[in-house]
């Protein structure tokens, strides 16, 4: 069922692909569902799930909203430079108490990290760039970056 390969990851087999590509369009459906149309038992699939929960391969499943349909009109993403790599760790766990940013990573090239922001409009990002993160030690300077749209969203396609 599941191999670990010399990158230490799991490689999974078609059984556990079909079982994680049907979640990943519906996270709602029911095993058994998912037994029927995988003509195996219920019992095969939670097992299978409890073992990719183990593996860590399942981080658990989320709920989705439409920021913009509860008065989130601002995506922004936000090039962070850090005055020294040294600061990385604190500049991240100041970070994590802004509850606007979505998304941070760490990143090669020219930014340090790299930020996905939701806010209500540009007065509460201008609040949120001045006051909670512009703010942060370590942090030299930031680059806003105002998404128009979002085209492309998905879960990577498995195979």
């Amino acid at each position: 069922m599941f191999m670990e390969n010399q990158s230490n990851n799991f490689e999974l087999d078609n059984l556990d692909i079909q079982i994680l590509s049907i979640l990943m369009e519906d996270a709602t459906i029911p095993y058994t569902e998912i037994a029927k149309k995988l003509i195996v038992s219920g019992g095969t699939i939670h097992v299978r799930m409890k073992k990719m929960q183990d593996l860590g391969i399942i981080k658990g499943a989320n709920l989705i909203i439409d920021p913009q349909k509860i008065g989130y009109d601002v995506c922004a993403f936000l090039g962070i430079f850090l005055e020294k790599g040294s600061q990385y760790k604190d500049a991240v766990d100041s970070l994590k108490k802004v509850k606007e940013i979505v998304e941070l990573h760490y990143c090669t090239g020219a930014y340090s990290m790299f930020a996905k922001i939701i806010c209500r409009d540009t007065n509460h990002l201008r609040h949120v760039l001045n006051e909670d993160i512009q703010a942060v030690k370590g942090i030299q300077r930031t680059e806003t970056f105002i998404s128009l749209e979002e085209s492309i969203r998905r879960q990577i396609k498995l195979e």
